[in-house]
């Protein structure tokens, strides 16, 4: 049963912590691209390159990208320019005095040299300078909100692929988890649990003790006994693996940024598994419990990729 029919209307949807998301758009003759990126992190973290003169964009920028993510490393790129057309000339004053200043000595040594034509001189690399025009207050504000729109774009594609690996990563949890109750069932159910097993095998550790002729006395094995029958019981073991899963579950049916929830219960049902197995009294039990060991590992190496 997928995550979608168990969760509520109201709940938010899982999201993995990686996903890319790209968005272009126009204004007059001016061309931008979005690209953002994010991978898995233990906090959120925007990392924002802006071309020159952009800069003022940026703390909008940073609360756009924080309103749609909670965690996870995040880079946006934003590729900028404008249309030949936008451009003016200038003339570099230094430039346009050396270039001068080279065709008066050259002149002192060549006197019957052809005059330079003007346009000569203009094509000289630095004489000439393109520069963006001047913008007013208006021009600015409706540039930066078309920025600001095309970033959301590109944050609704990268969210889209983070919801959608989230959804993958739901189902293989849920999985998961099934494989867990059933292995916790397993060890429930283990013959060597039983109460014909756990006597027959304490009568022979107890026949084993006798025959050492270390004469100990009768109250001295009852104790021993009953002591070996408790380091054997794996009822609380048991009891808080059920408990694990039914809370891993509720937190798959709540949605959202549950990662960090998620990856504490993981550390526990590895603890769970870790004492059943040193408590384990047969082979059947130990068998289990390794195979328990290995489906959480899986499913905490899943978990690292949640939001």
């Amino acid at each position: 049963m997928t995550g979608e029919r168990h969760r509520t209307a109201a709940a938010d949807a899982l999201n993995s912590m990686t996903g890319f998301g790209r968005a272009e758009g126009t204004l007059g003759t001016a061309r931008w691209t979005w690209e953002l990126r994010s991978v898995n992190g233990k906090g959120l973290d925007v990392r924002l390159r802006l071309p020159g003169g952009l800069e003022s964009i940026e703390t909008q920028a940073r609360e756009i990208v924080s309103r749609r993510v909670s965690r996870g490393n995040v880079s946006a790129n934003l590729s900028y320019q404008r249309g030949q057309g936008d451009l003016v000339p200038q003339v570099n004053e230094t430039g346009l005095n050396a270039v001068l200043a080279s065709l008066e000595a050259i002149r002192a040594h060549v006197p019957d040299a052809a005059p330079v034509a003007l346009e000569a001189i203009l094509a000289q690399k630095g004489v000439i300078d393109w520069k963006e025009p001047e913008e007013d207050e208006t021009e600015r504000e409706a540039l930066e909100t078309a920025l600001l729109e095309g970033l959301g774009e590109a944050l609704n594609a990268l969210c889209a692929m983070r919801a959608s690996e989230g959804r993958a990563i739901e189902t293989v949890l849920r999985g998961q988890l099934a494989t867990i109750a059933d292995l916790t069932q397993q060890a429930e159910d283990a013959p060597c649990r039983s109460l014909d097993a756990i006597r027959a095998r304490l009568s022979a550790q107890v026949a084993a003790l006798m025959e050492t002729g270390a004469g100990l006395e009768p109250a001295r094995l009852h104790q021993e006994a009953a002591l070996l029958a408790t380091k054997a019981d794996i009822r609380e073991e048991l009891d808080r693996l059920v408990a694990h899963v039914a809370a891993a579950r509720a937190l798959l049916d709540k949605g959202g940024p549950v990662g960090r929830r998620f990856d504490f219960l993981a550390q526990e049902f590895n603890r769970e598994a870790n004492t059943l197995c040193s408590k384990s009294n047969g082979t059947e039990l130990t068998a289990i419990g390794l195979e328990l060991k290995t489906v959480i590992d899986q499913m905490r190496e899943q978990i690292q990729n949640l939001e």
